[in-house]
């Protein structure tokens, strides 16, 4: 993992499909590319630790889990809320932290250093969106069937260490996988996310700006993995993207008996036992108490 810092987060301006991706550079902040092994290697036991606190930190929970959130407005949500906090922490009344959970229409998003070599197609003729961001990482696809986690988290009230944040993301699709589908996942030496043999299930990637991390986790569960063959997903040429449904049913054709009673024909079922079980095992790891919020922004709708 190569961290980066820069002094401002600033606004990224959208990039349609038909210009030329730009780059830009924010000084004093922090992004997390892979080969985080480069760096150095964390204490396996610190990456799967519970962090313990004197009492619960509130996080708020925006739950849009079964909505198709067009990206760039969750961006533009997660930088305004970023801002806020940022403010509120400088006061010290940075009391609580934030959790939006959905889905997006299908788009690709590139990392702040990612190359457009990983796009197998020329971005005039790109098949949907196409947004250069902030966050650490390589090129990667969002869309329906799919869930994704914004955890907008004051890293000074849980561990400032950022590696250590990686691996505890991580955790938390692990134990999701282990608790809910008997599905046994891990983490693979050098490469961010969370595998099932050579299967990347979970692909994570973030951004830190005076210890707020946001950007977060996106996790395959019924997705169309059909898009992913047209980039190099996450940079890695040698290995595949994988989906829980895909799994379950290769465990199904196997040995005919599921890992649980789900019924594998109801992709909206699957999706609400995932993202039942990812909040759960969130809070659990982070040790936070959830509270549901009302969406501010209706037009993310």
């Amino acid at each position: 993992m190569i961290a980066v810092a820069n002094p401002n987060v600033g606004s990224i301006p959208t990039i349609p499909t038909r210009t030329r991706l730009k780059r830009e550079t924010h000084p004093r902040s922090f992004v997390f590319i892979s080969n985080w092994n480069q760096v150095f290697d964390l204490n396996k036991s610190e990456a799967t630790s519970v962090i313990t606190l004197e009492a619960k930190r509130r996080c708020e929970c925006f739950d849009l889990h079964k909505e198709l959130v067009p990206y760039v407005e969750a961006w533009s949500w997660q930088k305004s809320i970023v801002e806020e906090r940022k403010t509120l922490a400088q006061r010290n009344e940075d009391h609580s932290d934030t959790l939006i959970i959905l889905q997006h229409h299908p788009v690709y998003t590139l990392g702040s250093g990612s190359t457009e070599d990983h796009l197998n197609f020329e971005l005039k003729d790109a098949p949907f969106d196409v947004y250069r961001t902030e966050r650490g990482g390589e090129v990667t696809y969002h869309g329906p069937g799919q869930l994704v986690m914004y955890p907008i988290i004051n890293l000074r009230c849980f561990k400032m260490d950022l590696h250590w944040y990686l691996r505890t993301l991580e955790e938390v699709v692990i134990r999701v996988l282990s608790s809910t589908f008997s599905i046994k996942a891990s983490r693979l030496e050098g490469l961010t996310g969370v595998w099932v043999g050579d299967e990347k299930l979970a692909a994570i990637g973030i951004r830190v700006s005076q210890w707020i991390a946001y950007h977060g986790l996106a996790l395959n569960v019924t997705t169309d993995l059909t898009p992913f063959q047209w980039i190099v997903p996450c940079g890695i040429q040698d290995r595949r993207v994988g989906s829980i449904k895909g799994l379950l049913g290769e465990s199904l054709s196997s040995d005919g008996h599921g890992p649980t009673n789900i019924c594998h024909d109801d992709d909206n079922l699957l999706i609400d036992i995932t993202h039942k079980s990812l909040v759960k095992e969130f809070c659990e790891v982070f040790q936070v108490e959830l509270c549901q919020k009302p969406i501010p922004m209706l037009e993310l709708l």
